[in-house]
């Protein structure tokens, strides 16, 4: 029979998959930013909230805080590194007051990341504090990791259109939330339960959001296109005109 512990190692490995496809969704959104040299309606929200999630993540699972728990060192690591690089794009990318509040956002975040470590480690003296501790910021924060990309809600509802709310992020999101849920469940673990739980109920809204509002997204894409081009065709057409008219276009 196979033990709790090997299913919960297969769940976590597939979790740490899940997850890296969460970390990595976004780079679609970023291609497109660094194509456009602009933030353009993108909100840095979620890459900012995800970022400090990881580094308390990573404090949780050292073994001085919880031991046992690498593979949740290992994605969230790993995490922290495509995280990172998504928000140093976000600042390059934007301009004035946003650039500098995402910047003074991010030193912020590596400023408690910090303070708690140092508290932490010097004032908690037992594995159970410490857990205590970094566990209750950790579901804090991955709650506000999850939430962060409803942020674009009224903009999605007053628009109708799904345009700046990237669907695999949203798709990922809801994965791992119930991939990290069952993890959690097998060798049952509050901290990670909780806002797992959570994360996988609103990523599950966020999917039911998407689907609302798909094909009015799609209408207005195209109908802006359309505009596009029957602009372009009446530039050309004035300016053929203006050829007419001073005698540059002749029969041949």
């Amino acid at each position: 029979m196979v033990s709790p512990d090997a299913i919960r190692t297969v769940v976590g490995i597939l979790g740490n998959i899940i997850a890296l496809a969460l970390f990595l969704s976004p780079v679609p959104t970023f291609i497109q930013i660094c194509k456009k040299g602009s933030v353009e309606q993108f909100s840095p929200a979620p890459y900012l909230a995800t970022l400090l999630n990881c580094m308390l993540w990573v404090l949780y699972g050292l073994p001085l805080v919880h031991p046992h728990s690498m593979l949740v060192i290992t994605i969230n690591g790993s995490g922290f590194v495509i995280e990172l690089i998504y928000v140093l794009l976000f600042i390059f990318h934007s301009e004035g007051k946003m650039r500098l509040r995402v910047l003074a956002i991010m030193l912020l975040e590596f400023l408690l990341v910090a303070v708690v470590t140092v508290f932490v480690l010097t004032l908690a003296h037992t594995h159970e504090r410490r857990s205590l501790i970094v566990g209750s910021l950790c579901v804090f924060v991955c709650i506000l990791m999850y939430v962060a990309p409803l942020s674009v809600i009224k903009l999605v509802i007053s628009t109708r259109s799904v345009e700046y709310m990237p669907f695999t992020l949203s798709l990922a999101s809801f994965a791992n939330g119930v991939c990290w849920t069952s993890y959690a469940l097998i060798r049952f673990d509050l901290f990670i339960t909780i806002p797992n739980s959570l994360g996988t109920l609103f990523g599950l809204g966020q999917l039911i959001l998407y689907a609302t509002f798909y094909k009015s997204t799609q209408r207005q894409i195209a109908e802006r296109k359309s505009k596009g081009e029957m602009g372009l065709a009446e530039v050309v057409v004035a300016g053929d005109s203006k050829k007419i008219a001073n005698g540059e276009i002749r029969e041949i």
